[in-house]
């Protein structure tokens, strides 16, 4: 079964959503995102992805308060990201209780730098972001577009020993419009051993049987779960 990750994304310490990575299209769901975390758990859900969106805009962590709430309040797995850029960063985050780290920008402007977080962390404790629009890789909260094309980024870092990697198609996330299903089975088959975690676009239970269908590993989901657009108790069950 592919693996399931609901997601918090966290600005001004609120449950939100944008719509293609848009600050200006934003839509609150809860004021307490720890709630919405308990309620994953009581679900059933195992792990949980959380996204600092004011981090990613002020390129440092600013809501390391809300993962430590949540890391504190539940037992699930968090994976954290946005506005990591320096060590301290990822200190603060695994000191707030996060499991893993997601890192996209950096590993791009400063390879040399992820590559040594990859050495000191270990391959299981880091995410690799690959943001992509168009095909190319998006930074710094998908407002700027660098000149790195989607595979030849990801293979540096697979020669590197990545093994996890959070790819999202900017295009697709929370339109509710369906995934990249075929970006995503392009990345497998180019790298079959890694561990993709799908983003973006998932709108209904049929989506993820795609996903699944297609090999995908894992997949993580946001709107669609917010707006009741998908049946948390088949998911579940099935899982």
């Amino acid at each position: 079964m592919i693996e399931l990750i609901p997601a918090i994304d966290i600005i001004d310490g609120k449950c939100v959503r944008l719509t293609k990575g848009d600050y200006d299209k934003k839509k609150i769901y809860n004021e307490n995102p720890l709630e919405v975390a308990r309620e994953f758990e009581r679900m059933g859900f195992k792990r949980l992805h959380v996204v600092d969106l004011d981090g990613a805009k002020s390129k440092h962590i600013v809501n390391v308060h809300v993962l430590e709430a949540i890391t504190q309040a539940t037992n699930l797995t968090v994976d954290f990201g946005g506005g990591i850029k320096t060590q301290a960063d990822i200190e603060k985050a695994f000191q707030a209780g996060a499991s893993m780290v997601t890192v996209g920008s950096i590993a791009v402007t400063e390879p040399e730098l992820f590559y040594s977080w990859l050495e000191k962390y270990g391959a299981e404790r880091m995410i690799l972001g690959a943001d992509a629009r168009n095909g190319m890789i998006s930074i710094n909260g998908w407002k700027e577009d660098s000149e790195e094309a989607l595979l030849p980024f990801l293979k540096r870092y697979v020669d590197k020993g990545v093994k996890n990697v959070l790819c999202t198609d900017i295009s697709k996330d929370g339109t509710l419009q369906g995934p990249a299903v075929g970006l995503y089975k392009e990345v497998m088959k180019t790298y079959p051993g890694l561990h993709l975690i799908a983003s973006g676009g998932v709108s209904s239970n049929d989506d993820i049987l795609e996903l699944e269908q297609a090999g995908i590993p894992a997949v993580v989901f946001g709107k669609a779960f917010y707006e009741g657009k998908i049946d948390i108790k088949k998911l579940i069950w099935k899982d």
